[in-house]
């Protein structure tokens, strides 16, 4: 039986309009009127959950205050509530422990990845935090760029931000600094948990930074890219690099950082001297920032090293990459650089490790800047860190 042309058309709008109210399901993420989080005025941050079948609910995030842990409250309308002390300005991750099973905040979109773990996040605002965040100020511009790698064997992707001014002013070079993630971390690291594009932007508008190019290459010297963006697609999740075969502290990724740098000045306007070029890494980071650096002394007048991981027990020091230290630090202040910042929390994990590298530092009268920070291993002071070292930058 053939359909009628009118009935057939009332019966695709029918399918249609079943179809887009099932996807409406897909961009209502919140359940009734629940705000959460909820930053209040004196700085303290009040968190809510719908759960009427939950028997315990915890908030868990990274502000000091009660080592981030906080015991919720269940109310007569089975909307559980916590509310922080006052915090320090900044950005926080949290997540919610629903009877044992951590999870989002449902009533919150936004959201960070940090290794293989995805967290809800908020700002508080009056300090630091306000450089975390998009003001009216010109914007500068974040791009995905892949470089061959002869040396590695991959062609590899690295992000670069380029400042507000570099489109509108063709004939301007810039001072490149080149920024290293973490374990675990890869190149949209800085970008997404650094804030990078943000910071870069205020800083620059309020005048207390150059203008310059930052590239965040991928420290994960086997793989191509971030999880889920390689040729592996999928297959490749999110884990620490030193699980990760090939791309644990072995040398070759310090050894073929030239590569990058020589791909960023035939690619961008750059000022291709030393005196234009800095390195600053975070944690591994901060161990490859050393290694490039003494391996490559010729290439940077302004090293910084964010919580370093300078354990070297684990290490094989008979590498070339690594070898002979000492020698190689006496080469890079032969050299001349401009600026060695050495930065850690006192709560830090690696804080003895750093301590003990400056005592190495002054046994060989090598020249270096100091800043000693409270609390951890954490993203809060890696920002701040950047905060004060870009703002050194090039000057």
């Amino acid at each position: 039986m053939r359909m009628n042309k009118h009935v057939f058309l009332l019966f695709v709008l029918a399918l249609w309009s079943a179809a887009a109210s099932h996807a409406q399901q897909n961009v209502s993420f919140r359940e009734g009127n629940v705000v959460s989080p909820q930053v209040n005025e004196d700085h303290s941050v009040t968190f809510r959950l719908r759960a009427p079948k939950a028997g315990s609910v915890w908030v868990w995030g990274d502000w000091e205050a009660d080592r981030g842990l906080g015991q919720m409250r269940r109310g007569a309308d089975s909307v559980w509530t916590y509310t922080t002390p006052a915090l320090p300005s900044e950005m926080y991750t949290y997540r919610f422990v629903v009877d044992g099973v951590a999870g989002l905040d449902p009533s919150n979109p936004f959201t960070r990845r940090d290794v293989g773990n995805v967290f809800s996040i908020f700002f508080v605002s009056g300090g630091c935090a306000d450089y975390y965040q998009v003001r009216r100020v010109p914007h500068g511009t974040v791009s995905a760029r892949w470089y061959p790698s002869e040396q590695l064997g991959l062609t590899r992707r690295l992000s670069v931000y380029t400042p507000p001014c570099y489109e509108s002013n063709p004939d301007k070079r810039y001072p490149v600094l080149y920024l290293l993630h973490g374990s675990g971390g890869d190149e949209n690291a800085w970008v997404e948990l650094g804030n990078v594009a943000r910071i870069m932007d205020n800083l620059i508008a309020e005048g207390k930074a150059e203008p310059m190019i930052v590239v965040m290459p991928n420290g994960n010297s086997s793989k191509e890219a971030a999880p889920g963006e390689t040729s592996e697609n999928l297959a490749y999740k999110p884990s620490m690099t030193n699980l990760i075969p090939g791309s644990y502290k072995n040398g070759r990724y310090e050894m073929a950082f030239p590569e990058i740098v020589a791909f960023i000045d035939n690619h961008y306007r750059t000022i291709p001297d030393k005196a234009h070029r800095a390195l600053a890494g975070l944690s591994m980071g901060g161990f490859h920032t050393l290694y490039i650096s003494v391996n490559h002394p010729d290439s940077f007048d302004y090293v910084g090293l964010f919580s370093a991981g300078l354990d070297m027990s684990s290490v094989d020091m008979s590498q070339p990459a690594y070898h002979d230290l000492d020698g190689k630090l006496q080469a890079l202040q032969a050299a001349g650089y401009k600026l060695f910042w050495i930065a850690i929390g006192n709560e830090d994990f690696l804080y003895q490790a750093n301590r003990d590298f400056c005592r190495r530092l002054d046994g060989l009268k090598f020249g270096y800047e100091y800043h000693e920070s409270t609390r951890g291993h954490l993203w809060s002071n890696w920002r701040q860190y950047l905060l004060l070292f870009a703002s050194r930058l090039f000057k």
